[in-house]
């Protein structure tokens, strides 16, 4: 019964699958698609941040104010906990690094992401965030935006091309409807995932993301996730210091990426130890946020205190929660604290065993930078007077410019998030500086690092584009006629009339190359019967011009066969057994179609 089921339910689908190839043109189905992957990525939006309101508000609303609060040495290592069970024996899989495993699938797994990524983050995230963890949101949603376009795009048997500009719709339709900024989720896959923008893939990415922001509207109403109201206009005699911010943040960025990476790096050599991790991760988030408050959760409500706050009591509220409660004479000494620790809070939580991101870290960090800068600046007297809200709100843009490597994306989305367009020209101002000033020290953004290191990252150079989407198995020839070392020439001889290459590998019992005849090179031998009985493979191979790895990137591959100039390359695992030969002209061919693919529109 089931068998008939399935077989039936999947003619069904197979015959409207065809009605849509007979029906609907292939450019007007992607944009349809589009707009279903904008929806979903609104409701997963919407369902997360819903969820973690309502952990958070369960956890902490009977919270006192004006004192410190012993349970929050409890709920950050329960949330990691937990989530680390959660992904341990329910998910099974590495959900860390939104970003970068989107990033990852679209260089090396043709733009496909695990149909779990639809779902499992939304969890994992909300129980980490909800419970404290001082990660965003963000990068979760992002990474399940893009699973449901990768997903959908399975689905319907969509080629890998436009598998990736679904999961460019995907991260566009997440981020304009987490923040209903419909322009900054365009450019973040312009930016970030370094989706080209072209005429064919413009408009489905713009589909998405109206669609995501106009659910978002219609799910949770007009509010905004921030709130700011420009009280001070801007005057060009600020220009020197939204200059001097913007590199400010720059080193901020920097100090953050650095830091992450250092933290990073302690965690990673403790993988092995689930419990060693947890015990690390979750004492430091704990003891950090029973410090610090404002580094429990996403943080977004200290934001909005400094983005609002109009007088000192305002912004002291900062301190509620805290051992400095009611001490407003250690403010900035609190801001400056809460700066330098958010990133190994952060680091911490997703270290320990969380899920999240750094997009809200790099926001919260943005903020309380512009805020302290500011301060500083007026409290020394430094040139002319500069609203500390203001500059909070153009701190927001600076350090996730620098961070995210992307100050399009910074400018746009604080633009938008705030209605902050009066500061438009310090925004650009402050955003520039910041990503000119941490380029000098980091020549790739906090996402893509880790791949670049790799060679696997995407860019909008269209050759190393193409050599990072094009797969070595696609080029691998793995029907090649292989000899034994004493095999005799007559028998060799049988074996190159059914060779369609110019090489035979030479390979003993195990499968491990030896070396390689050159068929162009033994012309001379050939021809002569008499001497068939009196050569063998061993005497008649020659070292290969150069070896291919099988874990080796299309780049190296490309600059193998230009220092070499050889025609043809095996390819071996690392045990040195042979998986097959790479022909010089296929590969050019290969590469020169996804060249003028690429190049059409």
């Amino acid at each position: 019964m089931d068998k008939t089921v399935d077989t039936a339910g999947t003619s069904w689908f197979v015959q409207l699958n065809q009605w849509r190839k007979e029906h609907i043109s292939e450019k007007m189905f992607v944009l349809i698609l589009a707009f279903f992957v904008g929806f979903f990525a609104a409701v997963a939006a919407f369902v997360l941040h819903w969820i973690i309101h309502q952990i958070e508000h369960l956890l902490t609303s009977q919270f006192q104010t004006d004192s410190y609060n012993w349970l929050y040495l409890v709920y950050p290592v329960v949330g990691i906990y937990l989530t680390s069970l959660f992904v341990r024996y329910v998910v099974k899989d590495n959900i860390s690094h939104g970003i970068t495993r989107i990033l990852y699938a679209i260089s090396s797994n043709k733009s496909r992401l695990r149909p779990h990524n639809t779902w499992s983050s939304v969890i994992a995230s909300a129980i980490t965030i909800g419970f404290g963890g001082s990660v965003g949101a963000e990068a979760p949603i992002v990474l399940t935006g893009s699973a449901i376009g990768s997903n959908l795009g399975k689905l319907f048997r969509m080629d890998s091309r436009t598998l990736m500009l679904l999961v460019g719709c995907g991260a566009a339709g997440a981020i304009a409807g987490i923040f209903k900024a419909p322009i900054a989720g365009l450019v973040f896959t312009l930016e970030v995932l370094m989706i080209d923008m072209t005429m064919t893939s413009l408009l489905p990415i713009l589909v998405s993301c109206v669609t995501a922001t106009c659910f978002t509207y219609i799910f949770s109403g007009d509010a905004a996730l921030f709130t700011f109201h420009l009280d001070n206009d801007w005057t060009v005699e600020r220009i020197p210091a939204c200059i001097l911010l913007g590199v400010f943040c720059g080193l901020v960025s920097l100090y953050f990426v650095r830091a992450m990476g250092f933290a990073e790096g302690i965690f990673a050599r403790i993988q092995n130890y689930p419990h060693l991790k947890l015990l690390l991760g979750g004492t430091t988030l704990s003891l950090l946020i029973f410090l610090f408050p404002a580094l429990f959760g996403e943080g977004y409500s200290s934001i909005n205190l400094l983005l609002n706050g109009k007088t000192e009591a305002d912004w002291n509220q900062i301190l509620n929660n805290s051992l400095f409660s009611g001490h407003p004479n250690v403010l900035m000494t609190y801001i400056a604290l809460v700066l330098l620790t958010k990133v190994f809070a952060t680091s911490a939580t997703n270290g320990g065993g969380g899920c999240g991101g750094t997009f809200a870290p790099s926001l919260f960090i943005g903020c309380f930078a512009g805020f302290f800068f500011s301060r500083m600046w007026n409290l020394h007297e430094l040139g002319v007077y500069v609203p500390e809200k203001n500059f909070a709100l153009m701190g927001m843009a600076g350090v996730m410019s620098g961070v995210m490597h992307a100050p399009l994306t910074g400018i746009f989305l604080i633009a938008e998030l705030t209605g902050g367009y009066s500061l438009f020209l310090p925004l650009m101002i402050v955003s520039v500086s910041s990503y000119l000033t941490i380029s000098i020290f980091e020549p790739h953004s906090i996402y893509s690092s880790r791949l670049a290191k790799e060679g696997k990252l995407i860019t909008h150079h269209t050759d190393h584009a193409v050599l990072t989407l094009m797969q070595l198995d696609s080029v691998i020839e793995r029907d090649v006629q292989s000899v034994a070392p004493d095999m005799e020439l007559g028998r060799i001889v049988h074996k190159i009339s059914t060779s369609r290459s110019s090489m035979l590998p030479v390979v003993d019992a195990a499968g491990t190359l030896l070396g390689e005849i050159d068929i162009t090179k033994i012309r001379h031998v050939v021809f002569r019967i008499e001497l068939y009985h009196h050569f063998t493979a061993s005497q008649l191979m020659q070292e290969p011009a150069a070896t291919l790895s099988e874990q080796a990137t299309m780049t190296d591959v490309m600059r193998t066969f230009d220092r070499t100039h050889a025609q043809w390359l095996p390819v071996l695992t690392a045990e040195g057994r042979l998986l097959g030969y790479i022909s010089r002209q296929r590969l050019y061919m290969q590469y020169r179609k996804m060249v003028a693919d690429m190049s059409e529109d």
